[in-house]
């Protein structure tokens, strides 16, 4: 009933190194669809351009405006869709403005939100790279960003799950119907 002290060191999970592992469980090893030979594979998506010029700032003359004076607010707006609403417009920017006052280089924070918007969206890379984009033209970076958003029908100001709600999209959580004799 009980393990044998030799044993005992087998039952102990190994530690967890943050690099994935083949799971040991025998139900789960059998290969899946490499096993029947089967590949999923996606064609790439199409690289696209910005809806708007990296220097076509004043596009948006209101968010042109804003950014200028406090960035911390449209980077607290684009990391907030850009994530999804696993974070929020509030902290990303306060991050971004206490990562501003330290150390001035908050360029490279917001330039990691730049390459993640490129992936979702498949935007080209340009006119260089996003780094050197930031570094050197935050605030046309930020507004460039912020109206691809915008014009890809998110409204800014209410957030992600506020948009999600109006758009009917992922945020429909309904709890599922008990049928007949599906009873406790």
């Amino acid at each position: 009933m009980y393990p044998n002290k030799e044993d005992s060191h087998r039952l102990v999970p190994p530690p967890a190194s943050g690099i994935p592992v083949r799971p040991t469980n025998q139900f789960y090893t059998s290969g899946g669809f490499a096993a029947a030979g089967l590949r999923l594979q996606y064609p790439p998506a199409p690289v696209v351009t910005w809806s708007a010029g990296l220097c076509n700032c004043c596009d948006d003359k209101h968010n042109c405006l804003v950014t200028c004076c406090c960035p911390c607010i449209t980077f607290g707006q684009i990391a907030e869709i850009v994530d999804r609403g696993s974070s929020s417009c509030g902290t990303s920017g306060a991050l971004y403005a206490l990562i501003c006052f330290l150390t001035g280089c908050q360029s490279i924070f917001s330039c990691f939100y730049r390459a993640k918007m490129r992936g979702q969206y498949s935007l080209k890379e340009g006119p260089c790279a996003d780094c050197i984009v930031h570094c050197f033209c935050e605030p046309c970076a930020l507004c460039q960003e912020y109206r691809e958003l915008k014009r890809r029908g998110f409204n800014m100001s209410i957030g992600w799950h506020a948009n999600m709600e109006r758009q009917g999209g992922e945020l429909d959580i309904v709890a599922p119907r008990i049928h007949g004799d599906m009873s406790r």
